[in-house]
Parts: C-alpha cells; structure tokens; sequence
C-alpha cells in the first residue's frame, strides 16, 4: 500500500434544512484544514484505522461505515482525503439518522467523495495552480505560496 494522507476540515454553515445545509457544508467544508499523515509502509493502518485513531474523527468514520465507503478507502491507494472533524460535522448539522434514506445516504455520499481525491498523496508533489478532481468528478484547485490554498480553504497544519 502506498503512503495516505488526511486534511481536517472544519465548517460553519447557517441553520437550514437538511438539504440546504448539506449543500452548504460540501461548499464551506474547506474552511480550516489540516494534513495528517498515515505511513501504511511501516503499519498496515487504512485511511480509516487513523481517522479512527484521532480523538476528532469519529463522525466521519461513522458517516464513512453509514453509507459503505470503508472498504473504498481501505483499498489500494494512495489516496488523499479532506476529513472534517467532529466540530465540522456538529456545526454542519449533520445527522445520520436523518440521513438513513436512499436519498440522504446518496447526498452524505457525494459529500464525503468531494473529499477524496484517488491515486496521489498530494502533500508530496503540491504546486501553485496545480488542479485536481475528487472522487465525486468534481474540481479541487490548489495555491501554494506563503499558504496552501485548496479552493478557498487554507491549509492550517501541513503534514
């Protein structure tokens, strides 16, 4: 397996409906952003054992487990995954009971593809106006300067 990386994420939206809200939260999920690094060479942890392991990411491995996605990210890598915390999750208004539905399992979904992108450790080869495009097909844009930039996000706490 090849090296993976985590970005916390946290976001604030207003309180809205379920929909709305969830649109918001796949928007302004990339407000803070942090990577943390999980070296599969020296252990065999997947993306999820580590988010498992932080103290801080228990809502996305259930959100992860809710809608079936745990063996897409313990599968062969890399990959790099934009992992909102808890914090993100609570302010998000985002409740996986409400989301036990076709429709809401399907939006939860889409969110959490928007915060992987498969097949490069992008921590490693990052460079300014460099693009990218998560699972979900849709577009990520990187600044690198005296910050990185991912989107609008700011990346707080590199590696």
């Amino acid at each position: 397996m090849n090296i993976q990386w985590f970005i916390t994420l946290n976001f604030s939206p207003p309180a809205m409906n379920k929909k709305v809200t969830l649109l918001i939260a796949l928007i302004f999920v990339l407000q803070a952003t942090q990577f943390v690094q999980a070296d599969d060479h020296e252990t065999d942890q997947t993306i999820v054992d580590v988010a498992s392991s932080t103290g801080s990411h228990d809502s996305l491995v259930a959100a992860l487990n809710h809608v079936g996605l745990v063996d897409t990210l313990a599968g062969d890598g890399p990959f790099t995954v934009f992992a909102p915390t808890d914090q993100a999750f609570a302010d998000a208004g985002i409740d996986l009971a409400e989301l036990d539905t076709p429709e809401g399992k399907a939006t939860l979904s889409d969110i959490l593809l928007y915060h992987v992108v498969p097949g490069t450790v992008l921590s490693s080869n990052l460079s300014d106006c460099m693009s990218a495009t998560a699972v979900n097909d849709l577009p990520l844009s990187f600044t690198v300067g005296d910050t990185v930039m991912v989107n609008d996000a700011t990346v707080v706490t590199p590696d």
